[in-house]
Parts: structure tokens; C-alpha cells; sequence
């Protein structure tokens, strides 16, 4: 649908599942996706630059990954770190139909894939990895930063990636200015066009 973005809360599209097979924490994995989500036909340049230059997740407690699409970041989290709860959060309900999919066929069963109000409000991050809808507009991306960020546990880190073309110089502003005092924002890696940034609590 020329008027269907991926941050629909429903796509109006017909669902047609494929087949996709990609590298996941260091092998490769057959998994599902479908039109009507965020880069259904591969892992997105931002989210294999974000991939490439993060440490491993945490190996226990809860973890994020804020805008997950079909699940590439979720999962690669659920497979590098199998004692910790991994949080797969979209308003895409086709897009968390399908990260439940991936997980049960990886066999993975510490994902829970849900709208962002279904996370419970006492749940702290150990740590958070976000390729972040940056066309949702600036409003909505900050409410949904200023919402999240501040759930990280003391000294643990988020990860963002952002095209630098899209204002990711910007958004590294922005963070340094609207996160509450204890935050500290760096630009970790600049790569095919992309920046990541590690947002740290103190």
C-alpha cells in the first residue's frame, strides 16, 4: 500500500510469509518474514552496522531492543545471551507476529515480543540496542527516547544507530541536553553512512 508505513500498527496488506536466510550471531538462520514490516528482505545496512559494532549483550537480566521489526537485533540478543529476557518491543503487530515466529523456530524461548505499553513499568534494562524509526518525526522519537533510555540500570549502556543524513549529529545534541543529569551520550562508530551511539547511564 503506497500509504502503509512500517510503524502502521496494523498493515492493511495481505500477509505473505517468505522465507529469508541471514547470518544471526555468527551463523546462518532460516527464518520468516513478510512485506508490510521494516526491511522484510534483508537485515538493513543500520541494523548490521549496529550488529558489527556493539559489545555482547549483557548475559542475564532484561534487554531491549526498541523498534523491532521482524526481530534481527531481538534475536541476535536472544541467541548471544540465552539466560537473559529479551524485550522485543514495535507497534507493528505484524512485525512482533513475526519475531515470535523467528523465535520459536530458532528455539528460543526467553524473547517476549510486545506493543510497547505491554511491558511492565517496573522492568529496568540491562541494556538496550535500537535502530529507532526515525520517520515517525522528532516528537514522537523523543517521547519514545525520553520514555525508554531512562530505564537502564546504573552503569549500563544503550546502543542506537542513525543515519547520519538523517540527523544523527542531532539526535546526539539532543540526547546530551533532554536525558536526565547521569547520562552521557558518545558517538562509538561511524560506518557506511550511519552513526552508532552509546547512550550511558552512570
Amino acid at each position: 500500500m503506497a500509504n502503509e508505513h512500517y510503524f502502521s500498527a496494523e498493515p492493511e496488506s495481505e500477509l505473505k510469509l517468505r522465507p529469508l536466510t541471514v547470518n544471526l550471531a555468527g551463523l546462518p538462520r532460516t527464518l520468516t518474514t513478510a512485506g508490510g514490516v521494516f526491511s522484510p528482505d534483508r537485515i538493513d545496512v543500520g541494523t548490521q552496522v549496529l550488529l558489527a559494532n556493539t559489545p555482547p549483550p549483557p548475559p542475564g537480566g532484561h534487554l531491549l531492543d526498541l523498534g523491532s521489526g521482524w526481530g534481527p537485533i531481538a534475536l541476535t540478543m536472544a541467541l548471544e545471551s540465552p539466560h537473559a529476557t529479551v524485550w522485543a518491543v514495535d507497534v507493528n503487530e505484524r512485525a512482533l507476529d513475526l519475531v515470535r515466529r523467528n523465535a520459536e523456530a530458532l528455539g528460543l524461548s526467553n524473547v517476549n515480543a510486545v506493543l510497547p505499553q505491554d511491558v511492565p513499568d517496573d522492568v529496568i534494562f540491562m541494556g538496550i540496542r535500537s535502530n529507532p524509526p526515525i520517520r515517525v518525526g522528532k516528537n514522537v522519537l523523543h517521547d519514545m527516547l525520553l520514555h525508554w533510555l531512562p530505564r537502564l540500570e546504573a552503569a549500563t549502556d544503550a546502543w542506537l544507530v542513525v543515519q547520519k543524513n538523517l540527523g544523527s549529529d542531532s539526535l546526539h545534541r539532543w540526547m546530551e541536553g533532554a536525558l536526565p543529569a547521569g547520562f552521557t551520550v558518545t558517538r562509538a562508530a561511524t560506518n557506511k553512512g550511519f552513526r552508532v551511539l552509546r547512550v550511558r547511564r552512570r
